[in-house]
C-alpha cells in the first residue's frame, strides 16, 4: 500500500465505522512495513494527545509484521494482543492514562464484522477494557458469516 502497489482499503472502513458512532477520522497516514517510522508516528500521535488511535494491518506474526512490535516500543502502559474473538484474533488494545490504540488484524479488509465492531462503541464511550474482557469474548466470540449479516441483533460477540 505504501509504495501504492496496492489500493488501501482500510481508511474507507474505518471512517464509515467510526462515523456511524457519531465520530470521523482526523488523519491518515499510511507507512511502510518499518518500526522506526511506524514508533515516530504514534509517538506523533501521542504528542498531539490524540484521543485514539487506530493502526491498521501489521499484527500477525509475519517476519514483516512489526505494527505490533512498534506500538509496544512507544511505552503504553497496558498492551492487550489478541483476543479469542474469529475474526479477530490478533487484535491488540493499549493505554496510556488519556490515550488509547487499536490494532486492527488485516482480517478487518475481509469480514464485514470483526472485533473491532466489538470494541470500537465500546472504547468510544469511555470504556477501558482489559484482558478479562477480551478473553470473556471467547463465549459468543465466533462470527457466523451469515449470509445476511444482522449485527449487532445476532450472538456475535455476547458473552453473558
Amino acid at each position: 500500500m505504501y509504495d501504492g502497489l496496492i489500493q488501501d482499503r482500510f481508511q474507507a472502513i474505518v471512517e464509515e465505522k467510526t462515523a456511524r458512532l457519531g465520530a470521523q477520522v482526523l488523519e491518515v497516514n499510511i507507512l511502510p512495513d518499518d518500526r522506526k517510522r511506524i514508533t515516530a508516528q504514534i509517538r506523533n500521535y501521542m504528542d498531539k494527545e490524540t484521543d485514539l488511535i487506530i493502526t491498521t494491518g501489521g499484527m500477525s506474526v509475519d517476519p514483516d509484521d512489526v505494527t505490533r512490535e512498534s506500538i509496544e516500543a512507544v511505552g503504553f502502559d497496558q498492551v492487550h494482543y489478541s483476543a479469542a474473538v474469529l475474526p479477530g484474533a490478533m487484535f491488540l488494545l493499549g493505554y496510556t492514562p488519556k490515550i488509547t490504540i487499536m490494532g486492527v488484524p488485516a482480517c478487518g479488509l475481509y469480514h464485514r464484522t470483526t472485533i473491532f465492531d466489538l470494541m470500537l462503541p465500546r472504547i468510544m464511550a469511555g470504556e477501558r477494557p482489559g484482558k478479562r474482557e477480551l478473553s470473556s469474548l471467547c463465549h459468543g466470540g465466533l462470527c457466523r458469516n451469515c449470509p445476511i449479516c444482522r449485527f449487532p441483533d445476532c450472538a456475535f460477540g455476547k458473552s453473558s
